[in-house]
């Protein structure tokens, strides 16, 4: 089995090659391609992926090009990781629309448009380069905004599932807040991408007993502390919230705090340098605990699992992904891509059956759907007035002069990644 991994050189594939050397069994990869322009970082994440290996006893190839064609050649199945622009275009999206006074986030708001417009056409170009050089492989998507980008590649016909670590951390987190194994855990995660919600909790399966009610009872002020949220926001919504929402259920807050720190952008910058001066160490054969701190927990056992659901040739598994709605959500169009619940095969994940939205939390997937829609159609046409639509549409601006103002500074702060600028 080949697989091939887009963005090679981030400071996240040491996490990735820990969970293939360690989940071996579960996907047994002959052959691991790391692709990434940066020549140089990539032999360094290169170097210490083969060491990572050696000390598990993994047997696979591990190789590294910064030739996506010959990289994907042949693959099973391709993960796309990447950051258009890098640290530096975050730290821009984080910080411009402050300026404005609405929240500055890599996925959500006006930051979250601008990252869109930036990946998506270079998504595409990298899918239909796989589709002509292994037109069986399946494309899984880790690139952010998850939902937008995994809606352009099924759009466009691609073998593609969207992949987000949210939902496996919530399971880790309440599994070991329950005391049981984490494969107990079964969540019922409904939403989009980035704007989820926990309905239930069920021990056993999708079938099993909701024990929702007694985790928040019990445990309601560890889980509200990990989402930056008052305790009695989780008691009134009866659920628990992805850590996303706080943007939206918290926002004027979140710009005053944004405003008072350095951004998340800048302290990511400086962990990468850090953890780079780590990898470089000959002698490291592990991934370093630091890595933790840079987000994507649990990245390496979602994505193991979901390309071995893939690629399993007549299993299937049960794990939350990005995926067409196909009317699991009626209130949506099929083509809306939402993230839930699905059984995953040979032929890719189909949604299954998830509890009824509450209106409090339907209203506001509806309308970010609709924000979604005119923000895929900017990334794919280009052109001010559909970007100033596309804000003017997100819940977190809705303003006309807002809209404006945040056009013309996204714009600015992204000529050089948007040809039609």
């Amino acid at each position: 089995m080949k697989l091939a991994v887009v963005g090679g050189g981030s400071t996240y594939t040491p996490e990735l090659i820990d969970g293939f050397a360690r989940l071996r069994d579960t996907l047994p990869i002959s052959e691991l391609v790391l692709i990434d322009p940066a020549a140089e970082r990539l032999e360094l994440i290169g170097a210490l992926a083969r060491r990572i290996f050696a000390r598990q006893d993994h047997p696979g190839l591990i190789t590294t090009t910064s030739d996506l064609d010959a990289g994907v050649a042949g693959a099973d199945a391709v993960l796309l990781q990447l950051r258009i622009g890098g640290q530096a275009a975050r730290l821009q999206d984080e910080t411009w629309p402050l300026e404005c006074g609405c929240v500055g986030q890599e996925t959500t708001g006006a930051g979250g448009l601008a990252k869109a417009l930036r990946t998506v056409p270079v998504v595409l170009d990298i899918a239909e380069r796989v589709r002509r050089a292994s037109p069986d492989a399946w494309i899984i998507d880790f690139t952010n905004p998850v939902g937008i980008v995994t809606r352009a590649l099924l759009r466009a016909g691609h073998k593609a599932v969207g992949l987000c670590n949210v939902a496996i951390g919530f399971q880790r987190k309440f599994a070991a807040l329950l005391d049981v194994a984490p494969a107990e855990v079964h969540l019922d995660h409904v939403g989009l991408n980035h704007l989820t919600w926990e309905l239930g909790v069920r021990l056993g399966g999708p079938g099993g007993r909701d024990v929702l009610p007694e985790l928040l009872a019990g445990h309601g002020d560890a889980v509200a502390a990990d989402l930056r949220l008052p305790r009695a926001v989780l008691d009134r919504l009866g659920v628990v919230p992805s850590y996303y929402l706080r943007y939206f259920y918290a926002h004027d807050a979140v710009v005053r705090e944004l405003g008072e720190k350095p951004s998340r952008a800048a302290e990511v910058a400086a962990m990468e340098r850090e953890l780079l001066a780590l990898y470089a160490d000959p002698a490291l054969d592990e991934k370093p605990a630091l890595l933790a701190k840079r987000g994507g927990a649990f990245y390496s056992e979602a994505a193991v699992d979901l390309a071995a659901a893939l690629l399993a040739g007549g299993g299937s598994a049960v794990q939350v992904v990005n995926t067409y709605n196909r009317g699991t959500l009626p209130f949506l169009p099929d083509d809306a891509v939402i993230e839930v619940q699905a059984r995953v095969d040979g032929s890719g994940a189909a949604p299954l059956a998830v509890p009824a939205l509450d209106p409090l939390f339907a209203g506001l997937v509806a309308h970010v759907t609709a924000y979604e829609d005119l923000a895929l159609d900017a990334a794919l046409r280009g052109g001010r007035e559909r970007v100033f639509k596309a804000l003017l549409a997100h819940p977190l601006v809705g303003q006309f002069d807002l809209a404006e103002g945040l056009t013309d500074r996204l714009l600015a702060h992204n000529k050089e990644h948007l040809a039609w600028a």
